[in-house]
């Protein structure tokens, strides 16, 4: 891993009530890379992000963002330094019309950088262009998830984080979440992308972090891990 760390955990503990779940995680986010996170359902990949993001508080260890300490830090500090978020279950504003949750995310990033214009999203996600006036709640799943990337790029982030990228998507528009992620990558936007599909994930990213039980039982890169049937059967189910 080399260049500039925008995320950089170290030790994480994180509990729900006295259940322990994240066990002395490390993970870092170089810029301008790609990292898959992956493991079984309840292995600790949501709350990790939610730890990053400051939705949940570690017990001990810490959470430096663009070199400062946010352990702890609100989740909206944390995205003030360039971290967008789109959690599992999307979170888009229902009441809203599509012009509005993209519009109300608009801001340039941490460098003045605005390279994600409200044209440029619409040109990335046609369908949404075709949709502009609806309501959050009436668009379909795979809409929503394109809306919810869409307004996180409309914050110009350093770095974007996608839990479940594909989740309960249909085929056809997960592949199309896929090339999405793939501009995105191409952009120069660090991207941790959490799904259960290795293949899809393996494609875009350049390491990749597995968890089992809140610890890290696999790091490297996608390579090394396409050729490890052995750990791909063992912690993924392949």
């Amino acid at each position: 891993m080399a260049g500039e760390l925008l995320i950089d955990a170290r030790g994480l503990q994180t509990y729900y009530g006295q259940s322990h779940i994240l066990r002395g995680i490390d993970f870092q986010v170089a810029r301008g890379e790609t990292i898959g996170l992956m493991g079984r359902n309840g292995m600790g990949k949501s709350t990790l992000l939610k730890t990053l993001m400051g939705l949940v508080k570690p017990r001990g260890g810490s959470v430096q963002v663009m070199g400062r300490d946010m352990t702890g830090r609100a989740p909206y500090e944390i995205a003030q330094l360039g971290i967008a978020y789109v959690p599992e279950g999307r979170g888009i504003f229902g009441n809203l019309s599509v012009v509005e949750n993209l519009q109300m995310a608009a801001r340039p990033g941490t460098r003045g950088q605005r390279d994600w214009t409200y044209e440029r999203v619409l040109e990335t996600f046609p369908r949404l262009a075709e949709r502009l006036g609806h309501g959050g709640q009436q668009l379909s799943g795979g809409e929503q998830q394109m809306l919810t990337i869409g307004r996180a790029l409309m914050t110009n982030p350093d770095v974007l984080i996608l839990d479940e990228a594909t989740e309960g998507l249909a085929p056809l528009i997960a592949r199309e979440i896929w090339r999405i992620c793939g501009l995105i990558r191409d952009s120069g936007i660090s991207t941790v992308i959490v799904d259960k599909n290795w293949k899809h994930v393996t494609q875009l990213t350049d390491r990749n972090v597995i968890l089992v039980k809140g610890e890290v039982v696999f790091a490297g890169t996608s390579g090394q891990l396409r050729s490890d049937p052995q750990v791909l059967a063992q912690h993924l189910g392949v």
